[in-house]
């Protein structure tokens, strides 16, 4: 089912992808250290973003939206070196990439509009 709000709609639907990432890289791969970091960074996104929406006040929903920010950088940086390093494909990475900058994108204009807001 999905959400009524893109960000959350989203980050569900590329943490899902992120853990099946994450069960190939140990299956058929046997990489364990980069698919333990890479499934607590993209999967933590949308459990933030989740998060902010229940924040006690409006800097507890920035401060939380921060942190799936940087969470999101980590992802990229994980899917960028794992291309890099062979264990996916560069059509792989692309993908998951696109993925990722695009909820990047949300997160920095819904931090902005809160900001805003908050000045």
């Amino acid at each position: 089912m999905p959400y009524d709000n893109p960000l959350l709609d989203k980050s569900l639907k590329f943490a899902s992808r992120i853990v099946k990432l994450y069960q190939y890289l140990l299956k058929e791969k046997h990489e364990t250290i980069i698919s333990k970091q890479i499934v607590r960074s993209g999967t933590s996104i949308g459990a933030n973003a989740n998060e902010a929406i229940y924040g006690v006040s409006k800097a507890d929903f920035i401060a939380k939206l921060h942190i799936a920010l940087k969470e999101t950088a980590e992802t990229e940086y994980w899917l960028r070196l794992l291309v890099m390093s062979e264990y996916i494909t560069e059509a792989e990475g692309v993908s998951l990439i696109n993925d990722c900058l695009a909820i990047k994108r949300i997160l920095v204009a819904t931090l902005n509009t809160a900001k805003q807001d908050n000045n």
